[in-house]
């Protein structure tokens, strides 16, 4: 009988601790794979986490946790569900046009221009 206890309180705590390490994974919304935020977040499944990453590659990398929501199918609920699982990092900020090319022109040096005798 108290093999059968001792038994019964191990696997109890070794499925605590399984539940509190998965509660503790995060995961950066702007370089995981769509299986990683299945896997990782609260009410997303397969295909939200598609939707994540195909709203990525179409609008860039995400610059907050908020910006999540403009994802369809994501709501804010569902991001402040997952706030503590989500990293934000990597992100850009984004560049006018304008900016680049004066700033591209800037840097480049003037061309020499050699005289033929």
């Amino acid at each position: 009988m108290k093999f059968l206890t001792h038994l019964l309180s191990s696997l109890l705590l070794s499925l605590v601790l399984a539940g509190a390490a998965i509660a503790g994974e995060t995961v950066n919304i702007n370089t995981a794979d769509a299986a990683t935020l299945d896997r990782v977040l609260l009410n997303i499944g397969p295909a939200k986490a598609q939707a994540i990453v195909d709203y990525r590659k179409a609008n860039g990398a995400f610059r907050s946790v908020e910006q999540l929501a403009m994802v369809k199918g994501i709501g804010l609920k569902t991001v402040e569900k997952n706030r503590d699982r989500i990293v934000v990092s990597g992100a850009r900020p984004a560049v006018r046009p304008s900016a680049t090319a004066s700033a591209s022109a800037a840097a480049k040096p003037a061309p020499r221009v050699v005289a033929r005798r």
